[in-house]
């Protein structure tokens, strides 16, 4: 078995999976329970100075019979007493001082900070995150993502923290920016142990159409809330990435995003994530979602022949790179397995009007065709003329059967040429331009 033990910035645990800052870790009680379920880390609900929350806090964006593909809140950071997180986090601590307890703080001042470091530092937390992604309610106060949207504030207030930090300090990049890296350098610069992305993304997501207010609906009105879930990881892959491939940033990182199988918890390690941190998966699922993270896991670095998570983290690092120097001769087409196709003929109809018109309906009869599986005889079936083929995907991604469609690469014998080339070359006058496509 693979070795599945994290050290982020010498924050240890026995495995890479932390329950997220959020309501999953809002109480002592609740720490217990993810570790008795085999979490590897905990990173407390944001303390602060006591806030009050309001009633309704949570909406969903459901898709088909999916519930809960992104979810809203507009629930702040913890409104228990600083005095009670941290008399619980020693407690959890004490029993659990093998596992990770991270306590994420939140507040304004210098002095603030200074004082709730010291006392986190005195309850046993093994780190600290500072919670610069709230998007929400606390961004109104001058605090959350109104810090981790600007450099200079987040180089600033982190090097507050850095003034008392006795242990690594994690700091929180809100996804609500242009350019992430310029935030995470920041932190860097005042000295920061490691960062965390993604915090959550400002949203609405939906409108009650008969009432014309926003979910979550508070007497009548509503707040631009955090989303996260499942759909934002492409969005989190995508910011963990550019932080892990930025030479000027060069710190361990704690993934967050959208994290829910254990093939999610695979790609943020590849893209060059140390610890992963889950929370919208857990309020949908259960503290028992960590068995098959951490099966599941386990067994596809087993299948890899790789020991443990550095040989798997960050291989997908630098084969992310600028269209420029992509190849533009490269060529794959699609090819359809008949032996596997039901005739539902939806890759005809995204072709046909969302893509480039290059599959055509034929008779089973004329393709000599037999019954696939659940055709209905001599109704038309889909062929790829594959001399127009631009090999975009479209089809292969909206058929519902696995395998059926598959990209084929063509080898056209012509040699590698990027764009960067390609200019190149038409400037010295060594080629023509490519003609348009038809």
């Amino acid at each position: 078995m693979a070795d599945l033990s994290c050290n982020l910035a010498g924050i240890k645990s026995p495995n890479p999976f932390w329950v997220a800052s959020g309501p999953p870790a809002n109480t002592g009680y609740q720490a217990h329970r993810a570790f008795e379920a085999g979490w590897g880390g905990v990173v407390w609900k944001t303390i602060g100075v006591p806030i009050v929350n309001v009633s309704s806090r949570y909406s969903a964006l459901n898709y088909g019979p999916q519930r809960m593909i992104g979810l809203n809140n507009i629930e702040l950071i913890s409104d228990r007493a600083p005095e009670t997180n941290f008399r619980e986090i020693a407690e959890v601590k004490k029993r659990w001082p093998h596992h990770a307890v991270i306590a994420s703080l939140m507040v304004e001042t210098r002095e603030q900070w200074h004082e709730f470091v010291k006392r986190a530092i005195d309850a046993g937390a093994d780190g600290i995150e500072l919670n610069y992604g709230c998007p929400h309610g606390m961004c109104e106060r001058g605090m959350g993502s109104a810090v981790g949207q600007q450099p200079a504030v987040t180089e600033k207030i982190t090097g507050w923290v850095m003034e008392v930090a006795t242990v690594p300090v994690i700091v929180k990049l809100t996804p609500n920016i242009t350019d992430v890296t310029a935030v995470a350098r920041a932190a860097k610069r005042a000295g920061a142990n490691a960062i965390s992305l993604i915090n959550t993304i400002n949203s609405i997501t939906n409108v009650n159409l008969d009432t014309f207010v926003p979910e979550p609906t508070v007497r009548g009105l509503s707040s631009h809330g955090g989303y996260c879930g499942p759909a934002v990881k492409p969005i989190a892959l995508n910011m963990v990435q550019a932080c892990a491939a930025d030479t000027e940033v060069g710190l361990p990182i704690s993934g967050i995003g959208g994290i829910t199988t254990w093939r999610d918890a695979a790609e943020f390690i590849a893209l060059g994530s140390s610890s992963l941190q889950v929370c919208t998966a857990i309020m949908h699922y259960g503290f028992r979602i960590v068995e098959d993270l951490n099966d599941g896991l386990n067994a596809y670095l087993d299948s890899k022949g790789m020991h443990s998570l550095a040989d798997l983290r960050g291989r997908a690092v630098n084969k992310l790179n600028k269209w420029e120097n992509l190849d533009l001769h490269f060529h794959r087409v699609a090819r359809i397995d008949y032996d596997k196709c039901i005739g539902c003929n939806l890759c005809y109809i995204a072709c046909e009007d969302g893509a480039h018109q290059c599959i055509d309906l034929k008779s089973p009869d004329e393709l000599k065709l037999g019954l696939g599986p659940g055709r209905v005889p001599h109704k038309p079936v889909p062929k790829v003329r594959e001399e127009d083929c631009v090999g975009c995907n479209l089809c292969s991604l909206v058929c519902p059967v696995d395998d059926c469609i598959t990209m084929t690469v063509i080898e056209n014998g012509q040699p590698p040429m990027t764009w960067s080339n390609y200019q190149d070359k038409l400037a010295k006058g060594q080629m023509r331009p490519i003609p348009p496509h038809p």
